[in-house]
């Protein structure tokens, strides 16, 4: 589950991190220690990790201070993080929360707690990526090739068709609507309307070539993929 997460530590005190580095490396993460926010951003600079532990109370720019800039620069605004520090009242914990921390520990912490945080931040933001192709009856698209192919003929689709093919794949025989498949295809763009899902839907059928008549059109609902129209 963990092999190959990168963890990086923020800590100033070298005995705990020391301490965490070890218990990181016991649960199979590959933590490095810096141990204040120039160190940080350095890391960051060269190689993004999966999730940082920040220490609250830094020499320098505090941890605070650091995790308000990164929130704010759109290559590190998804960064997970957890907050380390040795505050805990109520309010010092909602402050670190609202700078943008994704969770929170509390020193002293067992190590036990600390590897339960750091695997439920990871599980929260690490999106589902599904198998790299996908069939439905003589129609394959692999994702990873970024190729199409009906009864192992090559087809050529356009970007956004393939995106729109994709989604629709995954989820065959089932009707989505024009609003859904903006949503899901164009992510909610308010600058484009549902006239712009039958223009695409038009041009995946001329590129599906052969298969075009799985797209079917159902009326005043949407549209779907289906494999009963190639039996």
């Amino acid at each position: 589950m963990v092999e190959g997460i990168k963890v990086l530590v923020v800590e100033d005190e070298p005995s705990i991190a020391d301490l965490i580095a070890i218990n990181l490396k016991h649960a199979g993460f590959e933590p490095t220690v810096v141990f204040d926010a120039i160190g940080a951003q350095r890391e960051l600079d060269v190689e993004m990790p999966d999730l940082v532990l920040l220490d609250w109370m830094l020499p320098g720019q505090s941890g605070e201070s650091l995790l308000r800039r990164w929130r704010t620069d759109p290559g590190t605004a998804a960064l997970p993080v957890i907050m380390l520090t040795a505050r805990s009242q109520e309010s010092d914990k909602v402050a670190g929360l609202e700078v943008g921390a994704d969770d929170y520990i509390t020193k002293p912490f067992s190590s036990r707690e600390l590897i339960a945080r750091v695997q439920a931040v990871i599980r929260r933001n690490r999106p589902f990526v599904p198998d790299s192709s996908v069939v439905v009856g003589a129609l394959k698209l692999d994702e990873a090739t970024h190729r199409v192919t009906f009864k192992h003929h090559s087809l050529k689709l356009g970007p956004t068709e393939f995106k729109l093919l994709n989604f629709l794949m995954r989820q065959p025989e089932r009707v989505h609507s024009r609003q859904r498949l903006l949503s899901q295809v164009w992510g909610d763009d308010s600058l484009i309307d549902e006239r712009t899902v039958d223009v695409h839907i038009k041009r995946l059928r001329q590129a599906l070539e052969d298969a075009a008549n799985m797209i079917e059109t159902v009326r005043g609902a949407g549209y779907r993929l289906s494999n009963t129209s190639n039996l």
